[in-house]
């Protein structure tokens, strides 16, 4: 028998976006039920190190960081949603910070702002390296305070929608495999980004991009799939991050020549050019032989010039990891960097107000997004540093207030324990399935296919061939051996159902940049090395169809900043 839960609001995922809505929802009396396949505090946005932007020093003003973002994203990103979130960015501040979250302090006391690639001002707020865990943290006790109910370790596997209205997910523990279903007015999800499809990334395991492919699955269209951010300095071989903020304190990048490289691709901004420039450029420089002396597929980022005062100050976190991961402390002697797949610009199509898109111009009804999953679309081709944590902070929130406006208006809709039926299918299927491919594999092979021909550098040539892969690796799937078929907690059963989720949305990405002849932000097409505005200053929107993408597009809003060629 399957349970059925009713409450005002469901939603999945409890990073920053989640938890910001649901207290916002829990403080104005609405019954919540926050689901997460991990606890809330192991979310990825507590992994985000460098900082949180907003316009506060008198020497900084709103009106430009609105024209930073909007420029970063190589004019793709809709900015009627760039001005609300840049507008509201000083607020969020504030109000983040009267519920205990402790930023770093100049000395005249107010909150320090450091440098960061694409911006006019050093307007990234911090706390130390740990930003991200440091708003998480205050986020969630501001959840239990307000005794909003969090249930983690319930993997959501389907969402209930019919005739454009949402009424409720289908779930089932992780501990044992005990199905219910969350009933409620509203959904929302909130479940992260999508870069563990490549295989060096900065993401957490969890990052598998469940949302996207459950909504996809019921016809609710991913919009700039095609937009991945490699962010310029993850730690060579393992992709972990290197922050930002190592640069923005001061950072240097060098060749195995000595030679301080960003002179020639960025020579105003140097290292503090926007990512996506700067990841190519330390990807021309290897790719041309100019890698580390001690591994060709990497380069040098030196911080010693900071010395260890500040860097412990600073970013002792990094310091750690390098240590760690790396074995060179960042004190005495460079370390060792790559590019490393690091974000998703594109996502769920949600209006400004939260709600996801059914299509270009239609949207559904009891359905919202906010955070990594979802493309308002503020980033565009390219994420700015230190914008994610404040999208997912601000339209977290915003979402939450936009439901609970939208709630007197929508009627509830009973869910029927039959309609466990596609999760209960799935699950019985895989646990059953006798066939002679592992999961592992499969998964090794799309992540070495996206990361070696839908990468930094694109062609048409390698990105047809990956869609050939994707298909041969689809069927493949099909035909996968679980070795634990038992029901307590089975972590076999829930990779083999992330790798489901990962092979459909690849074909978005490979679909969306196979027809995207242009150069745009993060997407750089080797054989369209130019941007192409009259044909393509537009979002991509894909349907899952048959195991097919069919493709629309969608007009970017554009208000006060005419697309112009991008420099730094």
């Amino acid at each position: 028998m399957v349970a059925v839960y009713k409450s005002d609001v469901v939603i999945v995922g409890a990073g920053l976006a989640g938890l910001a809505a649901a207290r916002e929802l829990v403080k104005a009396g609405k019954s919540v039920t926050v689901l997460t396949k991990l606890h809330p505090l192991r979310s990825h946005s507590g992994a985000a190190q460098g900082g949180i932007n907003a316009a506060l020093a008198d020497d900084d003003d709103v009106e430009l960081h609105k024209f930073d973002t909007v420029k970063g994203s190589d004019y793709l990103a809709d900015q009627d949603a760039v001005e609300l979130m840049c507008e509201k960015a000083p607020e969020t501040i504030r109000w983040i910070e009267r519920m205990g979250a402790v930023f770093s302090r100049r000395e005249d006391g107010r909150i320090a702002q450091r440098p960061f690639g694409g911006q006019s001002r050093p307007r990234a707020c911090f706390a130390k390296d740990r930003t991200g865990l440091t708003l998480l943290q205050t986020m969630y006790e501001q959840c239990v305070r307000e005794d909003v109910l969090m249930l983690d370790e319930w993997y959501v596997a389907d969402v209930l929608y019919e005739d454009g209205k949402a009424y409720g997910v289908v779930a089932y523990n992780l501990k044992d495999l005990t199905p219910a279903i969350f009933n409620a007015k509203a959904v929302m999800f909130a479940t992260g980004g999508y870069a563990r499809a490549f295989k060096v990334n900065s993401n957490a395991h969890a990052n598998t991009g469940d949302g996207l492919s459950i909504l996809a699955r019921r016809g609710i269209p991913l919009e700039d799939m095609e937009f991945v951010q490699f962010h310029p300095t993850g730690l060579a071989g393992s992709g972990i991050l290197m922050s930002e903020a190592a640069r923005g304190e001061g950072g240097r990048l060098f060749n195995r020549n000595g030679e301080r490289f960003m002179e020639k691709y960025a020579p105003e901004k140097m290292e503090l050019a926007p990512r996506d420039v700067v990841s190519r450029a330390i990807m021309k420089e290897i790719i041309e032989g100019r890698g580390a002396k001690e591994d060709p597929f990497a380069v040098y980022l030196d911080l010693t010039h900071l010395g260890e005062k500040k860097i412990n100050e600073r970013l002792p976190e990094l310091r750690d990891l390098a240590l760690t991961f790396l074995g060179r402390d960042m004190v005495k002697e460079p370390i060792l960097i790559s590019a490393t797949a690091h974000y998703s610009m594109g996502g769920i199509p949600v209006d400004i107000n939260g709600h996801i898109r059914k299509s270009p111009t239609e949207l559904t009804e009891g359905l919202y997004a906010a955070g990594e999953c979802a493309c308002v679309s503020v980033h565009g081709a390219n994420r700015l540093g230190a914008n994610s944590l404040l999208e997912a902070l601000f339209y977290g929130r915003w979402t939450g207030q936009s439901i609970l406006k939208d709630l007197d208006n929508i009627e509830f809709k009973e869910a029927n324990a039959k309609e466990a039926e596609n999760m209960l299918s799935e699950v019985k299927g895989l646990l059953n399935s006798n066939g002679n491919e592992k999961v592992s594999q499969i998964r090794s092979e799309l992540q070495e296919t996206m990361s070696t021909k839908v990468g930094v550098f694109r062609e048409e040539s390698t990105m047809l061939e990956a869609k050939e892969k994707l298909k041969e690796l689809r069927q493949r799937f099909k035909n996968i051996k679980l070795d634990d078929k038992g029901k307590l907690y089975n972590t076999d059963l829930q990779e083999a159902i992330e790798l489901g989720h990962m092979l459909d949305y690849a074909l978005f990405i490979v679909e969306g940049a196979i027809n995207r002849k242009e150069s745009r932000g993060a997407h750089y097409r080797e054989d369209y090395p130019k941007r192409d505005d009259e044909n393509f200053l537009k979002h991509t929107f894909g349907y899952l169809k048959d195991g097919e993408i069919e493709l629309d597009y969608g007009e970017v809003k554009i208000t006060k900043f005419e697309p112009q060629e991008r420099k730094y």
